[in-house]
C-alpha cells in the first residue's frame, strides 16, 4: 500500500497543526501528525536563538517588527533530516499530515523525496491582521515572525487546495481536505 502525505504550508500561526489533529480525527485511515516545531525542539536551547541554529532578526516595517529567520548549519541539516525523515516514516507504509513553514525551496525537495507516494499539497492561508492578532494571542511566538513570513511562504507555490482559516473553522478546512483527497 502506498502511503499518502498532506503537505500543509502556511505561515506560524495560520492553524495547520490545529488542522492537522482535526483531519487525523476524520480520516478513513490512521494519519501521523508530523510537526516541523517537533523537529525545531530537539535542538539544544542555546541554538534555538543563535547561530549555528537559527538567528532571529527583528527588522521594523511601518512601525511593526518583521522577524527574518537565518539557519545556520546545524539549523539546515536538523530540517534537511526531517524531510528525509518523513519520506523514511512513508517508506515504511506510514500515512502522515506534516505542517511545515515552507521558505526556501522545501516544497521541490519534498516532491522529489516523496515521488513515489500520494502527496496533496495544501496551502494554509489568512490575512496578514488574522495572523498577527493569533501570533500575539498566543504568547509562545516571536512578535513578527507572520510579518517575516508573509510574502514568502506562499511565493511560487501551487497548491492541489487552498483553505483560508479566517474564512473556515479548523473542522471545515480539515473536512475539505478529506473529502477532496478522500482520505
Amino acid at each position: 500500500m502506498t502511503a499518502k502525505i498532506v503537505l500543509l504550508n502556511g505561515i506560524g500561526s495560520a492553524g495547520k497543526s490545529s488542522i492537522a489533529r482535526a483531519l487525523q480525527g476524520m480520516t478513513a485511515e490512521p494519519y501521523l501528525h508530523v510537526e516541523m516545531d517537533a523537529f525545531l525542539e530537539m535542538l539544544p536551547e542555546a541554538l534555538q536563538e543563535n547561530m549555528p541554529g537559527f538567528a532571529y532578526r527583528t527588522n521594523w516595517e511601518d512601525g511593526k517588527p518583521s522577524v527574518v529567520i537565518a539557519a545556520g548549519p546545524v539549523g539546515r541539516r536538523a530540517m534537511q533530516g526531517m524531510r528525509h525523515a518523513i519520506a523514511a516514516m512513508a517508506r515504511q507504509g506510514n500515512n502522515l499530515i506534516v505542517d511545515d513553514v515552507m521558505l526556501d525551496g522545501e516544497m521541490a525537495q519534498y516532491l522529489e523525496l516523496l515521488s513515489d507516494f500520494a502527496v496533496f499539497r495544501v496551502g494554509v492561508f489568512a490575512p496578514l491582521d488574522v495572523l498577527e492578532a493569533r501570533e500575539s494571542e498566543r504568547g509562545n511566538r516571536l512578535p513578527g515572525l507572520a510579518r517575516g513570513q508573509f510574502d514568502r511562504v506562499h511565493e511560487g507555490q501551487h497548491y492541489d487546495l487552498e483553505v483560508d482559516t479566517s474564512l473556515l473553522s479548523v473542522q471545515e478546512c480539515a473536512l475539505r481536505i478529506q473529502r477532496r483527497f478522500r482520505l
